[in-house]
């Protein structure tokens, strides 16, 4: 979890390299400023909004700052690197009850998945006991915490108890699962998407714990965050952004020869693997934000502040519902 003031992201001395990957457009208009992490899902869509004309379409000026991983994406916001980025709204809430004044728009309710080997014993949840898993991330890691409270509620039994948790980050837990020294792994929707195409067999989707725990509809957890008050003072076109990004996401929901495009970008071991990914990509795909989803995301709120802890949620760190741009 990362918990940053301006200063302090400031200070950090991350290097980031602000780069335009489209053309300035012969009127002057005012550049969004994106970041994306090369490789990832981010560079797919703005790799789509250029080849599609999207960004034209829209008038949309972007800027790319490119960052070397998720964790840079909230510095280069809090120092001004940035006008937007992709981060999970639990962190911009954080920040909001210290007063930033921080917006979220959903950009994927993709989430991740427990796999284990194609020939492995386990066939349920309960098989687990006694079993070691890999997880991606720490111990205050959303959705180890949300599988500890569904074991609780399924098993009667606290996972991290019963199991051997190894926590690290989802190259390394993944190359440990690969290497058979786990038994499963609870890893990021993309790296579950490239193991199930190599004959991994998904366990529990991170989607269904959700459900489990009474949340319904799942809420997007990643999304575009920005500042209220300084896009409203560059006048930056944060609406124009999210209107290309819904054109963007409609091709790549239903072209196929959009995803063969992105196959350099993607650089999947196998046919196979590019479907698996095309198809989690797509099961995240968003509508807009209303109602129901404030609603499932107070809920998830609460019970991350009941489950969790200070280092998890941030101390003082409450719902607010002003957070979700709608």
């Amino acid at each position: 979890m990362i918990d940053l003031t301006r200063r302090q992201a400031l200070g950090a001395g991350l290097a980031l390299s602000a780069t335009s990957m489209f053309p300035r457009l012969a009127r002057a208009s005012v550049p969004v400023r994106l970041t994306s992490v090369k490789f990832g899902s981010v560079s797919w869509l703005i790799d789509t909004l250029r080849a599609e004309g999207i960004d034209k379409k829209h008038g949309l000026d972007l800027e790319v700052v490119e960052v070397a991983n998720n964790a840079a994406a909230p510095i280069a916001l809090l120092s001004g690197s940035a006008d937007v980025i992709v981060s999970d709204w639990t962190w911009a809430l954080r920040q909001r009850a210290k007063g930033d004044d921080l917006k979220f728009a959903p950009y994927s309710a993709a989430l991740g998945s427990l796999m284990v080997p194609k020939d492995s014993p386990i066939k349920s949840f309960g098989d687990l006991v006694g079993k070691k898993i890999g997880v991606a991330g720490t111990g205050i890691d959303k959705s180890w915490i949300l599988l500890r409270a569904y074991s609780r509620k399924v098993i009667g039994k606290d996972i991290a108890n019963v199991a051997e948790p190894v926590f690290g980050a989802a190259p390394l837990v993944t190359a440990e699962f690969k290497g058979g020294r786990l038994d499963a792994v609870l890893n990021f929707w993309t790296y579950a998407a490239r193991l199930r195409a190599d004959g991994a067999r998904e366990v529990l989707s991170m989607a269904d714990v959700v459900k489990g725990l009474g949340i319904s509809p799942t809420p997007a957890l990643v999304g575009f965050i920005w500042s209220e008050k300084a896009v409203a003072q560059k006048s930056v076109p944060v609406d124009v952004l999210l209107n290309a990004v819904a054109d963007a996401n409609e091709v790549l929901a239903k072209s196929d020869a959009a995803w063969e495009r992105l196959r350099p970008l993607i650089k999947p071991a196998s046919d196979a693997e590019l479907v698996a990914i095309r198809d989690y990509y797509r099961s995240g795909i968003t509508g807009a934000w209303g109602p129901e989803e404030t609603a499932a995301a107070e809920k998830l709120t609460n019970l991350l502040i009941e489950l969790g802890d200070a280092e998890l949620v941030g101390d003082g760190t409450r719902f607010d519902q002003h957070l979700f741009h709608t």
